[in-house]
This record gives C-alpha cells, sequence and structure tokens, in this order.
C-alpha cells in the first residue's frame, strides 16, 4: 500500500473514532435527564466511567495489546464489541440497565486512543510532519457528530428531547462503531513491539518511574495544577449540554461543536505563543481560559446574551491546546528519553482518570445542590463555583511556577 493510501485510510480511522465518541458523549447529560431521568448523583456516575476507562487503559494496552496482537486487530475487536454496548445503551430504559454498559463500553474504548495514535505513528514516515494532518480529521470527526445531531436529525431541539429522541445518538455512533471495526481490520498491519517473553512490570504500565520527575518542584507544581484543573473541567463535559438546552439555546449540540473548530485553530496558534511568552505565560493563558469561560456561563444567556455562550464554547481552543497540548510538549521537554511514554501515561492517569473522577464527582453534588424542587437549576451559582477554582488554580500556578525555555516539537 502507498502512503497516500495508508494517510487516507488513518484519516477514515481517526474521523470515525472521534465521530463515535463526539456523537453520544456531549449529549449523555440530556439523555441522562430526558429520558432515564436520573438524579445528578447517577449523570456523575456515568461520566466518571470515562475516568475508571481512563484508569483501566493502561492495563489493556500493556498487558494484551503491546504483546500479544497486533494493533488493528485489537481496535477491530474492541470496537465490533463497544458497538454492541451502545446498543444496548439505545434499548435501555433506566439507569440500572444503562450504567453496565456504558461502564463497560468506555473500559473499552479508552483504550482505542492509545492505540489509534500507535497505528498512526508505526505507519507514517515522518510522523512529526504527518500526525497533525491525520489527527485534525478526528477533531472534523466530532464537530461534524455535533452538526448531525443538531442540523440534520435536530434530535436536541426542545420538542425532539421531550420525544426521547436524543436515545438515537447511540443508534448513530453504534453503526459507525461497528463500521470502524470492520474497517479497522484493513488497516496496515501494526504488530507488537514487545517480545512476549519480556518480563511485564506494572511500573512501566502505570508510567510510575516517571515520578522521579516530581522530584523537580517545577514539574511537581505543573503536574498537581493538572490534576486540579481537570476538576472545573469536568463541569464543561458533564453539564453544558443540559445547561444550554434548559435555558433554551437552539441547536445546542451543533453550536458546541464549535469548540472543536476553535481548538484546531488555536492548534496553529500554539507553537507561536510558546516561542514568543514561554511555558508558563502558555500554561496560565490556559488556565485563565477555563475560569473567564464558567464566568460567560454564569451570566449568558440565549437571548441578548447569546454571545457570551457562544464565546464561552469557542475559548475551548484556548483551553485544550494552551494547557493539555503544551503540557504534553512541557511533559516531554521534561522527561528525557527514559521516561517519555512512561511521564506522557502518568499525566494521562492523573488527568483524566484522578482529576476529572473528581470532577464529575463534584458537579454532579453542586448541581444536585443548586437544584430546586421543581426541578429548575440556578445555573449562576452553579457556574461560579468552578470559575472560581479555575482562578484559584490559575493564581497558584502563576505564583509558584518558574518559567522556563523549551523547545517546540510540532506533534
Amino acid at each position: 500500500m502507498n502512503q497516500t493510501g495508508i494517510t487516507i485510510r488513518l484519516s477514515v480511522m481517526m474521523f470515525l473514532q472521534f465521530f463515535i465518541w463526539g456523537g453520544w458523549f456531549v449529549t449523555l447529560s440530556s439523555y441522562l435527564i430526558n429520558n432515564l431521568n436520573t438524579t445528578a448523583a447517577q449523570q456523575s456516575m456515568a461520566f466518571s466511567t470515562q475516568s475508571w476507562g481512563a484508569i483501566i487503559a493502561p492495563f489493556i494496552i500493556g498487558l494484551i495489546a503491546d504483546r500479544y496482537f497486533n494493533a488493528e486487530r485489537i481496535l477491530g475487536v474492541l470496537h465490533l464489541v463497544g458497538a454492541g454496548l451502545l446498543y444496548m445503551m439505545f434499548n435501555s430504559t433506566d439507569f440500572s440497565n444503562f450504567y453496565p454498559y456504558v461502564l463497560g463500553y468506555m473500559i473499552l474504548y479508552m483504550p482505542t486512543l492509545a492505540l489509534v495514535n500507535s497505528v498512526s505513528f508505526r505507519q507514517l514516515t515522518d510522523p512529526s510532519k504527518q500526525f497533525s494532518k491525520i489527527r485534525v480529521f478526528g477533531t472534523l470527526g466530532w464537530v461534524i457528530s455535533g452538526l448531525v445531531i443538531s442540523y440534520v436529525f435536530s434530535w436536541d431541539s426542545a420538542e425532539a428531547v421531550k420525544e426521547g429522541m436524543l436515545r438515537n445518538t447511540f443508534l448513530m455512533v453504534s453503526i459507525a462503531s461497528a463500521i470502524l471495526g470492520l474497517f479497522s481490520f484493513t488497516l496496515p498491519k501494526t504488530p507488537p513491539q514487545v517480545s512476549k517473553g519480556e518480563k511485564v512490570k506494572i511500573s512501566d504500565i502505570l508510567g510510575l518511574d516517571a515520578l522521579k520527575l516530581l522530584t523537580n518542584k517545577n514539574f511537581a507544581v505543573f503536574f498537581f495544577s493538572s490534576v486540579l484543573i481537570c476538576i472545573p473541567l469536568a463541569f464543561y463535559y458533564q453539564i453544558t449540554n443540559p445547561f444550554l438546552l434548559d435555558i433554551g439555546l437552539d441547536n445546542a449540540t451543533g453550536k458546541q461543536s464549535f469548540g472543536q473548530i476553535s481548538e484546531v485553530v488555536f492548534m496553529l496558534l500554539l507553537p507561536v505563543f510558546l516561542t514568543r511568552y514561554g511555558i508558563k505565560k502558555t500554561l496560565l493563558f490556559g488556565m485563565l481560559a477555563w475560569a473567564l469561560r464558567y464566568v460567560l456561563f454564569a451570566y449568558g444567556n440565549a437571548d441578548s446574551g447569546v454571545w457570551m455562550l457562544l464565546l464561552g464554547i469557542a475559548l475551548h481552543g484556548i483551553c485544550y491546546d494552551f494547557f493539555f497540548v503544551s503540557g504534553q510538549i512541557y511533559t516531554d521537554s521534561k522527561a528525557g528519553d527514559k521516561y517519555k511514554s512512561s511521564a506522557q501515561g502518568l499525566i494521562t492517569l492523573a488527568t483524566y482518570g484522578v482529576g476529572m473522577l473528581i470532577g464529575f464527582w463534584a458537579a454532579g453534588q453542586i448541581s444536585e445542590y443548586y437544584t430546586t424542587a421543581t426541578g429548575d437549576h440556578t445555573w449562576e451559582s452553579i457556574w461560579i463555583l468552578p470559575a472560581a477554582f479555575s482562578a484559584l488554580v490559575f493564581i497558584l500556578f502563576a505564583l509558584v511556577f518558574k518559567n522556563e525555555t523549551i523547545e517546540y516539537k510540532k506533534a
């Protein structure tokens, strides 16, 4: 297979990978509230499955995928089984039936995020130049899923939500998952790189060797700040969609996809900011954007204040790229060749695992506290709390973290 053909296949793989995730995860809270009549605590349980999946994923990759099977084959199997679980979620009628399926699905899905990267990096001749052009199709997939839900099927319109149409998102992504599962078996062969007889070390799988980096004060400040900032991050994923639908914003899911569009724009601007302002100010821009976004949500509305909502959504590019992507670059620069993989694994475990697990729980508790007996929400109070927490992390990081000069290496 020539390089052009490989690039096209990898781009299709990335598109479907994130079309699937964006196609149900964005509207999950709204589905749980309107279709399954769940409590805030149950919504937190459902979203926390992402964190449990992130915690378990290294074991699946390290113990199975890296040693016994081709990456493209296990990717295909996971997505085929995932298609069945998504279909069962589509047919669920109450939370007790739904939860085991979403938990099982996220335990299977989270490892595929590493697998699609592994397949891509192994097949490209110059990943540093080629990977970003393939990964952008993943962002495009997420965007398209939101646009399809809002502007093609209108499943998130007020009338459709009342009729329970949001459940169709699971059917849509179940079909997409089955397609990706079958398509994965046509991808170029990506055999294991680790010998079957090589001794398995749990410290390698979890990235625990990289804990040595915490002896560096600056990296320790960055590490714990990353965990803390993921707490308010969880609020965005868990309650933004029901918030926008509740206040009457039309085509809310489609408008949320503008956040991924801005992600592409600010990804292009990231090297400029890193070069001009350095790693500290770039990270601070990202943290400040979280606080500003939640303030805009607190005081915006679907009428004269709609610009505040759209601006808050558009800040996603700064929130994600300037903190998480620049943070990955910073981690890579601090780790050195010996601990590069371990360090990235540890950061992922700490942020998407521990940090967001706490955040999903906190979002559920705060949402429930500010819900009236009639089911109405005091949204201003709900959003001000993660805004204040983000601002606090921003201040602490600004005071303690010392700026460093690092080399920007394009992904």
